[in-house]
């Protein structure tokens, strides 16, 4: 007898423990009524347009206008294959349908218009760093780029990884929905940099190594590591790499792109810079003074190539 009631206390215990997971995993939404009064000013839109780099993976492959949004990148993981979407302003085949709070819950809770789980693909965990504010004006700047019709097709990944559901268990192991604090210690032109480095500009995305569940290692932020795509290496951009730049030589290779020993970049952070030169010459300067603050931290070690 004491042991059926045992198991019954059991199984209501867990029962009870699904339900709270279940509940705490739903995807957030933010609702219009908590949006507030605004004036949109799509140039600050435009700013953090290129401060995101909106148009490095929306852009549509090979089209001459960055400005045109159709998506259509394919962005290979340990997971599966990542298509990037349309996020032009087209009614049906974009976002030109979405209503501002439906945008701002996608940038800052990671949750679709039609109440799904974003793939941290969208660096929402990032983005969610951003004030209501800027994410209004972006939206504001981005609906004023042309529509580009054409609908992506949707991505293909391994099982479980395509199961949307599991990603709210993701989401409540490594996804922190706080919105950037100022650090009273610091100067306005530091804060500007950390708001811009872990908000918008989402560096820590590429540059943090992953665990086996797609999930930042903390201790390890701005470390570097091996590239998404499985292929190459995203260098640390901790003072364990940088200490030999100067912040002045971190603030011109946001802008041209050319490395201080006069060489210059390539791979994916061509179109990074393409974005970063089209920032004011101070919110440059703020993230490199940021950047240079960073404590020196060892990152994964990059592997030998084998001899040929």
């Amino acid at each position: 007898m004491a042991r059926r009631i045992f198991l019954v206390i059991l199984i209501g215990l867990v029962v009870a423990a699904l339900a709270i997971v279940w509940r705490a995993s739903r995807a957030k939404t933010l609702p219009a009524a908590a949006l507030g009064v605004h004036r949109p000013d799509p140039a600050n839109g435009r700013m953090m347009f290129f401060a995101g780099g909106c148009a490095s993976c929306h852009a549509t492959p090979g089209a001459d206008d960055h400005l045109r949004l159709g998506g259509g990148l394919a962005l290979k993981s340990p997971f599966g294959t990542f298509h990037v979407p349309n996020i032009s302003p087209h009614d049906s085949d974009g976002i030109g349908g979405w209503t501002e709070a439906q945008f701002a819950t996608a940038m800052l809770k990671g949750t679709s218009p039609g109440g799904e789980h974003y793939y941290p693909s969208f660096p929402f965990t990032s983005y969610a760093r951003m004030t209501v504010g800027d994410v209004r004006d972006l939206f504001a700047f981005m609906k004023t780029l042309p529509p580009a019709a054409g609908r992506v097709r949707t991505h293909e990944l391994e099982f479980p990884f395509s199961l949307r559901p599991l990603l709210g268990l993701w989401k409540l192991m490594f996804f922190d929905a706080a919105t950037f604090v100022p650090d009273p210690a610091q100067s306005a032109a530091w804060n500007r940099g950390a708001y811009l480095v872990n908000g918008p500009g989402h560096c820590g995305e590429c540059h943090t190594p992953r665990n086996r569940l797609g999930g930042p290692v903390g201790a390890q932020r701005f470390a570097g590591g091996p590239a998404p795509d499985g292929e190459g290496w995203v260098p640390n951009i901790t003072q364990f790499a940088l200490k030999g730049w100067s912040a002045e030589e971190l603030a011109d290779f946001l802008q041209y792109g050319d490395k201080p020993d006069g060489s210059p970049i390539v791979g994916a952070m061509v179109p990074v810079v393409r974005n970063t030169a089209q920032l004011p010459a101070a919110d440059r300067q703020a993230m490199a003074l940021y950047l240079k603050s960073l404590p020196p931290l060892e990152g994964p070690r990059r592997p030998q190539r084998a001899s040929q």
